[in-house]
């Protein structure tokens, strides 16, 4: 194991971290004292680390060897992140296999695991295979479509504004393969999934911004106008580049990526008098050129992120000025809707008892984090929990109750508690 160890560090110079989070499928309870076994993909019999889940379904961060960090900051030939393979084991469950765990220098990749009950009388789940990422393998180029689209009505949902859907039916495949499977995905996590496949996280945070804006509009505008369920279709958007963004099931995200998407998941991008969402199309820019098209590349953003640009300079430099960015008017499938100020030491009231509910809900599930009284006063007790669940939930530790955190306690309340779905 030495051995292949050091061939990895001579070939791979530069150091990336990895975090494999695991929990129940059924239920989405953590799973703790997991065990995981890694491997390069390259020399998958030979382990490389071996790590345990702790009581909130988390390995703490494993140190992984990849290439140079100036890989992912230019186009190329060298692959730019390195891929691991991963077993994973607990008592009771089980076993599952992720081949192609991607780990980029200087960065954090979260590897999400769902393990099947032992007595679940589905057959073994096959092993996740992570494909190459968009902009290292090859895929089909976007099939171009106009930015603002008719608006049908189905006879199911007819919206009359924009709202933050609670989940995104994937369907894996181009549309008219009625063979592939559909995956309900939270919202957040579709978005965060399909950033980590197109994009690398290693980007400027004002080009990640921007990218992800654009994927988040792009999507919305797929939820807005019904597009495939207008055409007799039971899903909101594809898996497929031709028609829309690159959806990996069961692949690792990235923080930095993560971090960004719960900050602004319900903005999107919009024009003077249009109402819907803008599809905001894009490319590469080095494989398929769409500047021609009006469209944003993916490594252009980047450099205009290196030079100091801000995201929504980065999206006018491409789409025009009359881009700008909108927020959603409503969010679905959450208890209450953020107070519009942050929640600290000192707040009282309703939301703050609200809150504080919802994160006792989640300690009897989470148990690192305190147990809270529900009591609407935002003390030390509850800046402490508050604190521990942002730890857990890779979200800055202020104990302070801001727009991230409010709609990220939400989202897991809402997974534990059995009152919504969260198939990812």
């Amino acid at each position: 194991m030495k051995k292949n160890m050091q061939a990895l560090a001579t070939e791979f110079p530069s150091k990336g971290f990895l975090q494999i989070n695991v929990v129940n499928i059924e239920n989405n309870f953590p799973i703790r004292d997991a065990k995981i076994t890694i491997s390069a993909t390259r020399t998958p019999t030979q382990t490389l680390e071996e790590a345990t889940t702790n009581r909130s379904g988390q390995t703490e961060d494993i140190t992984l060897a990849t290439p140079a960090l100036e890989y992912s900051l230019e186009p190329g030939s060298v692959q730019p992140y390195a891929e691991y393979n991963l077993q994973i084991s607990a008592p009771g469950f089980k076993p599952a296999f992720i081949d192609g765990t991607e780990i980029l220098p200087d960065t954090t990749a979260i590897q999400p695991v769902r393990l099947e009950p032992e007595d679940d009388p589905a057959p073994e789940v096959n092993p996740i295979v992570i494909p190459e990422h968009t902009l290292y393998g090859d895929y089909p180029p976007k099939i171009a479509e106009a930015e603002i689209q008719p608006v049908g009505e189905s006879g199911e949902i007819v919206l009359s504004r924009v709202v933050v859907p609670q989940t995104i039916v994937v369907h894996d495949g181009v549309p008219t393969d009625a063979s592939a499977p559909n995956y309900y995905v939270p919202y957040r996590d579709y978005i965060k999934n399909v950033a980590s496949s197109e994009i690398y996280a290693t980007w400027p945070q004002s080009s990640i911004t921007a990218n992800v804006l654009a994927i988040m509009s792009f999507t919305l505008n797929r939820v807005y106008t019904e597009h495939y369920r207008n055409r007799g279709y039971d899903f909101t958007i594809t898996s497929s580049t031709a028609f829309d963004h690159k959806f990996i099931y069961g692949r690792n995200i990235f923080d930095s990526i993560s971090v960004i998407v719960d900050e602004i998941f319900d903005n999107y991008l919009s024009r003077p008098e249009v109402k819907q969402p803008i599809l905001t199309q894009y490319c590469d820019g080095r494989k398929v050129q769409c500047i021609d098209r009006g469209w944003m590349t993916q490594w252009g953003s980047c450099q205009l992120g290196e030079r100091g640009y801000s995201p929504i300079e980065i999206l006018r430099n491409y789409y025009g000025n009359s881009m700008y960015i909108n927020t959603a008017e409503e969010i679905s499938g959450i208890p209450a809707s953020w107070p519009g100020y942050d929640l600290t030491i000192g707040s009282s009231g309703q939301k703050v008892q609200q809150v504080q509910e919802q994160l006792d809900a989640i300690a009897t599930v989470y148990s690192a984090i305190p147990r809270v009284t529900p009591d609407g006063i935002y003390g030390p007790a509850t800046a402490d929990a508050v604190r521990e669940f942002q730890s857990i939930f890779g979200l800055p530790q202020t104990g302070v109750i801001d727009f991230a955190t409010w709609y990220k306690i939400s989202h897991i309340y809402v997974g534990v508690s059995g009152i919504g779905e969260l198939n990812g």
